[in-house]
């Protein structure tokens, strides 16, 4: 393998106006950086926070770095990993011809972090009083939301996956912006099929503004669902479930990302498509 230490890697997070968001990111970023320690680390964000990611670059290469691996800290490729961090990168590039960059993929569609969400969705179950079979459960997963329609897609294929592998009598998707059905729209028509219990899961990586925002939708619509519980589940990353630096299968996902990309991988999201085994059961 070629010398680690000019291999510079770059945790590229989206950035919040919300302090526990950057918190949660900043914590992960640590784990991260403790699990990729043979390798020269910087962290920074897309927008509203600091630092930014054109400083993290720059650091990188003081330091060395002939190659840096940019981690995108997001689930799906949409606008930022499809125009935003290639801008970005672009622009380091144009002014520094002399180190290599190179994108690594989204998170994606992972058997990884179902795992998670499935784990998150467990707890939820748990800390209620109330003993109701999954079969007479529904399942709402909730994406961001995006003017990207194969982003979008990504909600649905998960969400069938973990009502198939988790055994939930139905499951449907909503979203927190830009795309439909909103969540309180998604629950009062999931509430129509006559399930006792609705699992509202957030599919995020960090609790943040839309996630907050999400938590007052589903208080609001639950509120007009006075015979149906409803549980929320936690989001896959952060301070939740006892990771204070990040679920350990998402960090896994990460380290596996930067594998990829310095071995020129190129895997589609649906790299798990011929898998003969059941991810969730």
């Amino acid at each position: 393998m070629e010398d680690a230490k000019k291999i510079g890697v770059m945790i590229c997070g989206h950035g919040s106006r919300d302090h526990e968001a950057v918190d949660e990111f900043n914590a992960f970023a640590g784990g991260l950086t403790q699990r990729l320690s043979f390798f020269d680390v910087e962290s920074g964000f897309l927008q509203y926070s600091r630092p930014d990611i054109r400083a993290g670059l720059e650091a990188l290469k003081d330091r060395g770095a002939e190659r840096i691996v940019c981690l995108p800290c997001m689930l799906f490729a949409a606008g930022h990993v499809k125009n935003d961090l290639p801008m970005e990168i672009a622009a380091f590039s144009g002014d520094n011809p002399g180190v290599e960059i190179i994108l690594a993929r989204e998170l994606g569609v992972d058997a990884k972090l179902l795992k998670v969400a499935a784990q998150r969705i467990e707890e939820a179950e748990r800390a209620s009083s109330q003993k109701v079979e999954r079969i007479n459960a529904l399942l709402l997963l909730v994406g961001r939301g995006s003017s990207d329609s194969d982003a979008n897609s990504n909600v649905c294929k998960i969400a069938r996956m973990l009502w198939e592998g988790m055994g939930f009598g139905w499951a449907g998707t909503a979203y927190s912006g830009v795309a439909g059905p909103s969540v309180g729209e998604g629950m009062i028509s999931a509430a129509k099929l006559g399930y006792g219990r609705i699992v509202v899961s957030p599919y995020f990586l960090f609790n943040g503004v839309q996630v907050k925002g999400v938590r007052g939708e589903i208080a609001e619509a639950a509120a007009l669902l006075p015979d149906i519980e409803v549980l929320t589940a936690g989001c896959l990353g952060g301070h939740l479930g006892g990771h204070l630096g990040g679920h350990p299968k998402l960090i896994a996902c990460f380290a596996e990302r930067l594998s990829q990309a310095l071995a020129g991988d190129d895997i589609m999201n649906c790299r798990d498509c011929d898998a003969h085994e059941q991810i969730i059961s």
